[in-house]
């Protein structure tokens, strides 16, 4: 999981200069979902299906990462670009520690594959976000 949330840093940086930003999160939010859809439908003893669902998260996370990283970098202006990232790095980490403590209480009220679909349908969210977004900046353009 943590090798794919960094090993591919280099090939994500490349898809996102090569195919753009956005192309890019969507591919982070059909790969998270599909790492929700192989977890929460693995039987708990599938050791190789549940490393799938863990590298497809790692992947997914990954992807999510360099692509509005590099959003951010194209948005934000140069003198105050990295005062904006370490705030947003740092919300990161504590969404990570939240995220982590309310999935222990979220498998323990439900289960784990409810956690897992819950997940994976929340990430897709970023599919059409995607597909919106450019329509709205062009309508706001005189």
């Amino acid at each position: 999981h943590v090798a794919g949330m960094f090993l591919p840093s280099p090939l994500s940086g490349w898809l996102v200069d090569r195919i753009g930003r956005l192309p890019v999160i969507a591919a982070s939010g059909v790969t998270l979902l599909a790492a929700g859809l192989v977890a929460g439908f693995a039987p708990a003893e599938s050791t190789p299906l549940l490393t799938l669902a863990l590298g497809l998260l790692g992947l997914g996370w990954n992807l999510g990462l360099v692509s509005g990283t590099a959003l951010i970098t194209d948005a934000v202006p140069l003198e105050t670009r990295t005062t904006v990232q370490g705030r947003i790095d740092m919300a990161i980490a504590v969404a990570g520690a939240t995220g982590g403590m309310a999935s222990g209480f979220v498998v323990a009220s439900t289960s784990y594959p409810a956690l897992s679909f819950a997940g994976g349908i929340i990430a897709l969210a970023l599919v059409p976000l995607v597909a919106v977004r450019p329509r709205v900046k062009q309508r706001l353009r005189p």
